[in-house]
């Protein structure tokens, strides 16, 4: 009970000498301001875009692998020429892994023509793609209708000149009327449409269904042909629920070397491609940020840091008489040095808070007006608040220590 009585008095002591210099207030908490501001700011903006981008690349499916021919790597030091001459996904490949995988929940070959012109009467949209996928790609994407349906199991497999097209596609050419119906040409030939996706909008890895054309891998095949490596022929498994993403792959990479009929010395002629390959490349780019963010972040406390053990010498300073008097009644040393560590942690706390608040306010006016999201981690608040007090606390310690070290009757003197 005396020591939360002596903390309250030496809080009341310090609030009383921040209230009577505002000016000298407002300017020491400056640096601890923009400090905490800049590492929350930072840290908010790339927890942001890793969500943003987490959120495309779970689109591609945490379970979901992609045999390619190229895999999802990149940099300067990139050995194009190892995979160059390597062969595009087949049919034939697409068939012995249809029959022979267990793992598998699904499995698809698909095609892809990107920046096409879809016309219907007087209306047009450009940037479209069309995709050619197997029947079983409903069970291996993720995607939801607006209206109509997919193919049937028999359309796919006639190859019938249907289309399911984006939300996009469908604003565009059918502005005021029910798209279900209606003959778009496609590859050169008329199609039915039969469905439209919902809305997806645009990701950060510009993964959306909503410009896409979706037409029957059948249908094209009696148009172009499918395993050109210009339409980039990939195949994609998803694996069951109960089978892990490494079993799947050791599963798919035994299965396609017998398939390939590659000797134990050979290298892979394939790339098994997941979404692990990029959010480990995304990891190691945002800790380079997130250092960045901390370093600069960081100094700026610094500097504030040094502010406030500036003002802290200075507040010793003019109230010298006034601790000279507190001791000659009898006020202990941890009760002065109580008062400056206050005072010098209550600067650093507000500081932190006003920080606090400018990144809240910040991110309320970004998600009202810009309708963007800021994600401000509460761990990230957490820190902020300790590493305020820390801060408050190292400012501080030197002045609040020479202050309990004073003589009374040499501190009275004082002028």
């Amino acid at each position: 009970m005396i020591f939360l009585k002596l903390f309250k008095e030496s809080f009341l002591f310090a609030f009383e000498a921040l209230r009577q210099n505002k000016l000298r207030t407002i300017l020491s908490l400056l640096g601890i301001t923009i400090g905490i501001m800049t590492i929350i700011s930072v840290f908010s903006a790339v927890d942001t875009l890793r969500n943003n981008i987490q959120s495309s690349v779970e689109k591609l499916g945490s379970n979901t692998i992609y045999i390619q021919k190229w895999p999802w790597t990149g940099g300067p030091d990139f050995p194009w020429w190892k995979y160059i001459s390597r062969p595009q996904p087949t049919l034939r490949d697409y068939a012995k892994l249809s029959d022979r995988l267990q793992g598998a929940e699904g499995i698809s070959f698909e095609i892809g023509m990107g920046n096409r012109t879809i016309k219907y009467k007087n209306n047009s949209i450009e940037g479209a793609r069309i995709s050619a996928p197997a029947h079983d790609y409903y069970k291996v994407w993720k995607f939801d209708f607006e209206g109509g349906r997919y193919f049937t199991d028999s359309e796919s497999k006639a190859g019938r000149p249907l289309a399911i097209i984006g939300f996009q596609i469908a604003e565009g050419l059918f502005p005021n009327i029910d798209p279900i119906g209606k003959v778009i040409t496609v590859l050169g030939r008329k199609v039915t449409i039969v469905g439209v996706f919902k809305e997806e909008g645009e990701d950060m890895l510009g993964v959306s269904a909503d410009k896409t054309v979706l037409v029957p891998l059948n249908f094209a095949k009696g148009v172009i042909k499918v395993e050109d490596e210009r339409y980039g022929p990939q195949i994609i498994v998803k694996g069951r629920e109960n089978v892990s993403i490494e079993e799947l792959e050791a599963e798919l990479k035994g299965t396609l070397r017998s398939i390939h009929r590659l000797s134990p010395s050979d290298d892979d002629d394939f790339s098994l491609n997941k979404t692990t390959i990029l959010t480990a490349q995304l990891d190691q780019l945002f800790g380079i940020i997130d250092f960045a963010g901390a370093f600069i972040g960081g100094f700026s406390i610094l500097v504030g840091g040094f502010g406030i053990a500036n003002i802290m010498f200075v507040s010793v300073k003019e109230r010298t008489n006034i601790i000279g008097i507190q001791k000659s009644l009898g006020a202990k040393n941890y009760f002065i040095m109580l008062q400056f560590l206050i005072e010098s942690v209550t600067l650093c706390l507000m500081g932190g808070v006003i920080g606090l608040g400018i990144v809240f306010i910040l991110a309320f006016v970004s998600k009202t007006f810009f309708d963007l999201n800021i994600v401000v981690d509460i761990s990230k608040v957490i820190l902020t608040i300790i590493l305020s007090t820390a801060i408050g606390l190292i400012s501080g310690f030197i002045p609040a220590f020479m202050a309990s070290r004073l003589d009374p009757v040499e501190a009275i003197r004082s002028k």
